[in-house]
């Protein structure tokens, strides 16, 4: 194959599935000038690939034979988080265009080549691909750690099936089939649309070169490739070397096919008219206006609730997925709004109801930006958006110091609703969503026995008992500039209720992953360096009580496929450490 080059290859490739009429038609259909064509089959006819005739010899078909197409993996395991509203319900595999859903037309134009030997690589929401075993013959291979990996892992799971492969993901649609009975070569495909997010460009030797210049464009990268069987061994090599260190979980699997600034395959090149990549709502309105997936009930409420057709709801964007929700930025007539929309298990956790009820407590007061809309049925929350917000430094002590005046003075309004956060109870609802599980720290039956002697000190000392955030960690602390300077606001009220406001002190360090100098500082600020020694045993103890609360919950969050790493773990370490803070500073008492 060396001797022949990819011009020619692409002209032997087409001479191989259809017969030669003339070379202007070989000229449209391989993409090449008829100068290249006309040199390439003088080529190809002396090195003995086709005759005078224009036919293919046998030498021809045995290439042809070991470049038959054989496998394709489809990567269709992550979130699709960019489609929200959309991917609450189904994966982006499962978007309909044309009434067709994306993943089958892929499966369908793979059967049209011959290739029926498809592997999809799953993980959220696998069990909707069950289904696609019987009615088209494909293996599902399941990716454990979709919510915190990227698809080279899911590559990775499936090095084995590389070679003469497609690799294909699950949110493209092409109009005409990209696939073929025989591939010639390895490629990687883009198409001729220049594009600011693209990352690579591709040079006169068809070369895939990576930009570096951040204010070039390069051509959109479409994410389907074709392995050879000559490349696949590297390529498989390099996949399950990075899988195998920490530094690429974040990483695509296109950072496997580079060598310092170029990738080793070659560039094919599509028009941007041939093929489409969904990432967004407005994406797929784009393509097909009357898709069953643009009914959303997000959208339907945003429409309903500023008089507009749903096509006058533009800019929508999905923002930094939360611990507890996701959430869209979107434009109506010129103005920004934020759409939230509950996360995972959410209706479990949190009583919309109850959080409906602390908003209307708190509306006009000031302490945050009152909702425009909230279904206390559903969580879906609209509220303006601001600009040029940022969150609480927590390493920054003129930022700690609003924030703790900010809590105080929400805590001296002495607000009241009818319902409770009771903190115990709490530790004992996320246990029991385990599912029977064991929890995976090996000493919580002794652990959670201290949280309770804790429990029995709580009890019997005097409280205050008022409105209290709760979730007062410095992410839900918002400052945004005015006029008169940076205001500040908190945000996030989905866990607010009535308890002891110093639980929120308590709540803002366990957040910050402080150690204790820092926790006793951040006390000090909040009480104005009036704090007695009952009142500072009483905070390390709701941070013991605390940590094994929101350890609790990230372990029922860990069974929903959802991890927080050392958040985690940090909080295990605050339930058993500050208990003995608690014991030392309270001595005999």
């Amino acid at each position: 194959m060396k001797e022949v080059g990819l011009q020619e290859a692409d002209i032997l490739n087409i001479l191989g599935s259809e017969s030669y009429i003339n070379q202007r038609i070989l000229s449209e259909k391989s993409g090449h000038s008829l100068g290249v064509v006309n040199r390439s089959i003088k080529n190809l006819i002396d090195l003995n690939y086709i005759d005078d005739d224009m036919r293919l010899t046998k030498k021809a078909w045995r290439l042809l034979s070991q470049k038959k197409t054989q496998h394709a993996i489809i990567l269709a395991a992550g979130y699709g988080m960019r489609m929200v509203p959309i991917n609450l319900n189904v994966p982006k595999a499962f978007l309909e265009v044309k009434g067709e859903a994306l993943v089958e037309r892929i499966i369908n134009q793979l059967h049209a080549v011959g290739v029926k030997d498809i592997v999809i690589v799953v993980g959220f929401m696998k069990e909707k691909f069950e289904y696609l075993i019987d009615k088209y013959g494909v293996e599902l291979v399941v990716n454990t750690e979709y919510s915190n990996k990227n698809n080279l892992h899911s590559l990775a799971l499936v090095a084995d099936k590389i070679g003469n492969s497609y690799i294909v993901p699950s949110d493209i649609w092409c109009k005409d089939n990209p696939f073929d009975t025989h591939e010639m070569y390895s490629w990687y495909m883009v198409n001729d649309e220049l594009s600011r997010e693209s990352e690579v460009s591709v040079n006169r030797a068809r070369e895939l070169v990576r930009l570096v210049q951040s204010d070039k464009s390069g051509n959109k990268m479409i994410g389907i490739a074709y392995i050879d069987q000559l490349d696949a061994s590297d390529i498989s090599r390099r996949i399950i070397q990075m899988d195998e260190s920490r530094i690429h979980d974040e990483d695509f699997w296109e950072s496997s096919l580079y060598d310092k600034k170029k990738m080793i395959i070659s560039a094919r090149v599509i028009s941007s008219n041939k093929v489409f990549e969904i990432n967004t709502y407005e994406e797929l309105r784009e393509l097909d206006k009357e898709s069953n997936h643009l009914k959303s009930e997000a959208i339907d409420i945003i429409a309903k609730k500023f008089h507009v057709d749903h096509k006058e709801i533009k800019n929508i964007k999905v923002l930094k997925k939360g611990m507890t929700n996701r959430s869209f930025l979107f434009s109506v007539k010129g103005e920004k709004y934020i759409m939230r929309v509950p996360g995972e298990g959410t209706n479990k956790l949190i009583n919309r109801y109850q959080e409906a009820l602390v908003f209307k407590t708190i509306s006009g007061k000031g302490l945050c930006d009152d909702p425009l809309y909230i279904n206390p049925a559903s969580g879906l929350k609209i509220t303006k958006f601001i600009d040029g917000v940022r969150t609480c430094d927590s390493t920054n002590l003129d930022d700690i110091k609003r924030c703790m005046n900010m809590l105080r003075s929400f805590h001296q309004m002495k607000l009241n609703v009818p319902h409770t956060f009771n903190i115990f109870e709490e530790i004992e609802f996320y246990e029991e969503m385990w599912e029977k599980e064991n929890s995976v720290y090996r000493d919580y039956k002794e652990t959670k026995e201290k949280i309770w002697r804790l429990k029995n000190f709580i009890d019997r000392i005097d409280k205050t008992w008022c409105l209290t955030h709760i979730d007062a960690v410095p992410d839900n602390f918002i400052f945004y500039k005015t006029s008169e300077g940076e205001e500040l606001q908190l945000t996030d009220w989905e866990y607010a209720g009535m308890q002891d406001p110093h639980v929120d002190v308590a709540m803002f360090c366990l957040y910050s992953l402080y150690d204790k100098k820092q926790i006793d500082k951040v006390i000090d600020i909040y009480f104005e360096n009036r704090c007695d020694r009952l009142t500072r045993a009483k905070i390390y103890a709701y941070i013991s009580i605390c940590g094994l609360l929101w350890s609790n919950w990230c372990e029922f969050k860990r069974n929903l496929g959802v991890d927080f790493g050392e958040y985690s773990l940090r909080q295990y370490r605050y339930a058993k450490e500050f208990y003995n803070y608690t014991i030392n500073l309270l001595g005999e008492e």
